[in-house]
């Protein structure tokens, strides 16, 4: 791990349960003088005492090493507040409905900030169907290619994975798709909002400049 649990953390969530360092002790089978070390930075707890400390804290290990606690209150589950982490060891990919606390080659893996798609990223979206046909003019070289698509509605998320020297396109169903996603391996995440007028119709636009006149002339029409 590339961190362990401090004794300010410990200190902080254990007072936010109204709850004493003789009470916390009690629950972990140790002594106060030992919770008041920890908290006071002269010890560390035993790593086989984790579990119980993050039991005893109502939290998750990672939340308890991290130091940051997760309340999420989209408790609908709506999709289009996804987030995307992309660990930059092994390229493994983590999609979350909310906030929460992602670890992966003892690394704690920030969200993915989306930008809008430019010149270097652009993309194409075409009706076919009940499909939408979505490629991304980009290079697929082992060391620089779109890893994946994702296209997200309120209540469903279709991902496809990609891979070098292979085709930077995909294939979604429309029920209701809001946006899609995609993830450049050395230029992060990028996402583009569908906008009726423009997206519902069996064509598509590579052409950033173009798009975004296309798009504010369809809020215009569409609301």
């Amino acid at each position: 791990m590339n961190q362990y649990v401090t004794g300010a953390v410990i200190k902080r969530l254990r007072e936010e349960k109204n709850m004493t360092q003789l009470q916390l002790a009690e629950r972990l089978s140790v002594s106060a003088k030992t919770v008041s070390k920890w908290e006071t930075a002269k010890g560390y707890p035993d790593i086989t005492l984790l579990e119980s400390i993050a039991n005893a804290l109502s939290v998750s290990i990672s939340e308890l090493l991290s130091g940051n606690t997760v309340t999420n209150s989209n408790v609908s589950a709506n999709m289009l507040r996804s987030h995307f982490y992309v660990c930059p060891v092994c390229g493994n990919i983590i999609h979350s409905m909310g906030e929460t606390v992602i670890q992966c080659h003892g690394l704690q893996l920030q969200p993915e900030e989306a930008e809008e798609t430019d010149e270097n990223h652009k993309i194409f979206t075409e009706q076919v169907e009940d499909e939408y046909y979505v490629q991304v003019e980009h290079d697929m070289s082992k060391q620089h290619y779109i890893s994946f698509i994702a296209a997200v509605s309120v209540d469903k998320m279709q991902m496809v994975k990609l891979y070098p020297q292979g085709n930077a396109e995909a294939r979604f169903k429309m029920n209701g798709v809001k946006k899609i996603y995609f993830y450049c391996n050395r230029s992060g995440l990028f996402s583009l909002d569908l906008v009726k007028g423009i997206d519902d119709r069996k064509c598509g636009y590579d052409d950033t400049e173009e798009r975004r006149q296309l798009e504010a002339a369809a809020r215009m029409l569409f609301g």
